[in-house]
């Protein structure tokens, strides 16, 4: 038996030849505007809450897709699985390209920003051992560190500012 070299498929039905005889264009695409989904779009509130919720606990305390879909089921959802889990994997990617637009920068102008950490040392003044409190300072912009050390915590070992290192003796 013999095919026809023309098959039925979608891509050469009748209209479909009719419109490239008539237009020259060999492809054709159709990209759906609205996504309808029936089933979940009642339930849609519920779905976004669950899974809004389930995005805030810890990694190990997270529900499977397939849980959340019982879940949604035992709130009256008569659809499918993959609905579910297609709209949830939707989901996200929205949320992950939204939490992607975060911007921190990486050059300060100068005396802008410093990192601040203090500390406990022990060291031996005079003969003596003696804790010392050490506020620990570098700056941001050209990464100079910064280590003042004083005996007693009466005397402020963290800084208010750089305004604070200026009255110390400090040039910023």
């Amino acid at each position: 038996m013999r095919r026809h070299p023309i098959s039925t498929t979608s891509e050469t039905r009748p209209k479909t030849v009719r419109k490239v005889i008539r237009t020259g264009a060999t492809e054709f695409t159709y990209q759906r505007s609205v996504q309808h989904r029936p089933k979940i779009d009642p339930f849609r509130d519920a779905l976004d809450r669950l899974l809004e919720e389930n995005s805030r606990r810890p990694k190990r305390e997270r529900l499977t897709r397939n849980r959340i879909f019982e879940e949604l089921q035992a709130q009256g959802h008569e659809g499918g699985y993959d609905a579910v889990r297609r709209y949830a994997a939707t989901w996200s990617e929205v949320e992950v390209a939204a939490s992607a637009g975060a911007y921190v920068p990486l050059s300060f102008d100068p005396g802008e920003a410093y990192q601040f950490d203090w500390s406990h040392e022990i060291v031996r003044i005079g003969g003596a051992t003696v804790t010392v409190k050490v506020a620990h300072l570098r700056l941001c912009h050209s990464r100079m560190p910064f280590v003042p050390a004083r005996p007693r915590e009466t005397q402020e070992p963290q800084p208010s500012g750089p305004d604070r290192w200026r009255q110390d003796g400090f040039d910023l």
